[in-house]
């Protein structure tokens, strides 16, 4: 198996290219148009080789579709919707795990205005509406209207260098889905609600939680 890996050439090396440039962060799904089963498997099955330090494996990858995806958009949505009404909640869905700096220096902080305000520019939505802004960032909490939405967790008792063998395992995910015609979205907006996120997917309380895919 190793050997012939080892010997392996990558047979159309412009595909793979071709997968890594298309990928984009997608925000606007088809609801309706539904994934068949055995294409989540296959993409999971290949993702699952990507490289892990000693071979922990330490994703765990949660599959939501109908009405298990709906009851988890649902309820995040309804918490969403109680701390924009009261930001003193904010504080009791505290990220676990912090993906964002605490103070944002250049040129990190360039980057991420340009990138919010050429968003809500093609949006229309203007600074200072925050009305609008609040529905299009519980746009994330819809999974951007696609049927089949990934939580990803990884074990409490692991390191940080786990979240980059996770990082390597959502890679591959979303190139895989690319060589099927589908696209992506890797989110961290989840990440605030884990504590709501957690019961309904089933997870335990070794899991600590990571981010979203769909």
């Amino acid at each position: 198996m190793i050997s012939s890996r080892a010997t392996a050439a990558v047979q159309d090396p412009a595909s793979v290219q071709a997968a890594i440039e298309g990928r984009f962060s997608c925000r606007a799904f088809l609801r309706n148009k539904a994934v068949d089963r055995k294409d989540i498997e296959e993409i999971l099955r290949v993702a699952s080789q990507a490289a892990s330090g000693t071979n922990t494996q330490p994703s765990k990858v949660y599959v939501l579709q109908g009405e298990r995806r709906d009851t988890l958009v649902n309820e995040v949505c309804a918490v969403d919707d109680a701390v924009y009404a009261d930001a003193g909640l904010a504080e009791k869905y505290r990220e676990e795990v912090d993906y964002y700096p605490a103070q944002w220096v250049s040129p990190y902080l360039e980057r991420r205005r340009q990138n919010g305000w050429s968003l809500y520019g093609l949006l229309s939505i203007a600074r200072g509406e925050k009305k609008k802004m609040h529905a299009q960032l519980q746009r994330n909490y819809h999974f951007f209207d696609a049927p089949v939405g990934l939580i990803f967790t990884v074990d409490r008792v692991l390191g940080r260098g786990s979240l980059i063998d996770y990082g390597m395992f959502l890679q591959n995910i979303m190139l895989m889905a690319r060589t099927r015609g589908l696209h992506t979205c890797p989110q961290v907006a989840w990440n605030h609600y884990s504590k709501t996120i957690m019961p309904i997917i089933g997870a335990g309380a070794t899991r600590r939680w990571s981010a979203a895919c769909h």
